[in-house]
């Protein structure tokens, strides 16, 4: 196991997973997940010579949980990253690695702090440049407004998103996991109509993926049942905050040297369905774009489901800096 220590990232105490000695690589994860979701890369990482750290981002586990919406604005967890950053190694950038919102996350870090990034790694989600409407316009007019069911639409709704999550943390996690794998098959996603639950209609399968096992599952529970879910789902409701602010940037790219990894079956990776090429779309606004790779057949929870895969991409890319 890795170290567990608080730090003062400025606003909020966050809770970091540490290992190793050397320049900082700082990871972020994803919803609905934690620091653990990293477990297969901070061993790896830090044998290579560096300090291998990941947060629980606030909300989530050992970090601070703050209650209004607002407080999980983008512009606010760019900062914590920053402020983790700089507790840990005062002074000096540090490479970025995020997954699922901790990709967006450590992209748009790098693009507002460049100051406070070396590099930049994202997985699952491509960057695509500071938007041109909020995502809730987007997601609206594609889904809503064709009666059509979109996850974060449902997320909009304060209390019963969180309410279906907490009355049965497993079930909720085994069948949110599952649902967009790499194992799940294309209906396992289903369509609905506009006014569904989550969880309507998801499978829980048996037995589990291999990739994730029980005690691995167990972790991930006692966390959520501690925490709740109200923090992880108030990232989804700040969309239109998270617009405004960025406009600020528009002009800007990230210039760092930067990674991309995605999976072919994650919908996430193509936005949606939006993009037929993630790595193409991204090179205009990640001009130092190193590497980018598909994953045939990966779904979306990238560093778990593909471990050894991720990992040495990763390795090959960070000795490469």
């Amino acid at each position: 196991m890795p170290e567990l220590r608080t730090v003062d990232a400025g606003e909020v105490r966050i809770r970091v997973a540490t290992k190793g000695e050397g320049p900082l690589v700082l990871m972020v994860h994803g919803f609905p997940e934690s620091w653990f979701s990293w477990r297969h890369q901070i061993d790896p990482i830090a044998d290579a010579g560096f300090t291998a750290a990941a947060i629980d981002v606030r909300g989530y586990g050992g970090s601070d949980k703050p209650y209004p919406v607002e407080a999980y604005a983008m512009e606010k967890l760019t900062a914590d990253v920053a402020g983790v950053a700089q507790a840990l190694q005062p002074g000096k950038p540090a490479i970025l690695i995020g997954h699922d919102w901790g990709a967006p996350i450590v992209w748009n870090t790098a693009l507002t702090r460049p100051e406070a990034v070396s590099a930049v790694a994202g997985l699952s989600v491509p960057y695509l440049g500071v938007p041109t409407r909020p995502f809730t316009e987007v997601f609206d007019a594609l889904f809503t407004q064709k009666g059509r069911f979109f996850y974060q639409a449902w997320f909009q709704k304060i209390g019963p998103p969180e309410a279906e999550a907490e009355a049965d943390v497993r079930g909720f996690l085994r069948k949110f996991y599952y649902a967009i794998s790499g194992d799940a098959p294309p209906d396992a996603w289903p369509q609905k109509a506009a006014d569904a639950t989550l969880l309507e209609g998801l499978v829980d399968p048996d037995p589990f993926p291999a990739w994730l096992t029980e005690n691995e599952l167990d972790y991930y529970i006692a966390e959520f049942r501690e925490s709740g879910f109200r923090g992880p789902i108030n990232r989804y409701r700040n969309h239109e905050r998270d617009f405004a602010w960025l406009q600020g940037f528009k002009d800007r790219v990230i210039e760092r040297p930067a990674l991309f990894i995605g999976g072919t079956k994650d919908p996430a990776s193509t936005a949606f369905g939006g993009i037929a090429d993630p790595i193409a779309a991204m090179r205009p606004f990640v001009p130092d774009l190193r590497g980018g790779h598909m994953l045939e057949g990966c779904g979306h929870w990238t560093q778990q489901e593909r471990p050894d895969e991720v990992t040495a991409l990763l390795l090959d890319w960070l000795k490469g800096l």
